[in-house]
């Protein structure tokens, strides 16, 4: 276990495990911003459709106090279970931790970070989505 929650992994391992199990969710929760400037993840043909959910709301940046409540009657409402796999993305792996032990303290036992998110850390040239995270890796993904 990572943290306080069941793990950390790649954006190719979670690609994998989406295609693998239909139940699975993957839980984006970067800012409505983000999705509509940068772009939304696409998920494998068989997979649930992502869902979308704001961890912090820009402009202040402060923790939606009511996420678990939300986020946990979304995916118990929609056929999930406390049992059910829950990928967790932001941009580059930070919000995505705090979301899924946020998750796992709410009583959902499979709460997995999605290392280096959707465009992942900054790069030598001080620009995201080269070198790591979903978009880098050529996973598909579409404007809002």
């Amino acid at each position: 276990m990572s943290g306080n929650y069941e793990g950390d992994v790649t954006v190719d391992e979670c690609w994998s495990a989406l295609s693998d199990d239909p139940e699975a969710f993957l839980i984006d929760v970067r800012t409505a911003a983000e999705w509509t400037y940068v772009g939304v993840p696409v998920a494998p043909a068989d997979a649930r459709q992502p869902v979308f959910a704001e961890w912090q709301s820009f402009p202040s940046m402060q923790a939606d106090p009511a996420f678990a409540d939300k986020l946990g009657r979304h995916i118990l409402g929609s056929g999930g279970t406390h049992d059910t796999r829950l990928y967790f993305l932001c941009r580059s792996g930070a919000r995505s931790m705090a979301t899924a032990a946020a998750m796992t303290a709410a009583g959902f036992a499979h709460c997995f970070n999605v290392i280096d998110g959707f465009e992942g850390p900054v790069d030598e040239s001080g620009h995201r989505g080269r070198a790591a995270g979903w978009k880098a890796e050529g996973l598909p993904w579409q404007q809002r």
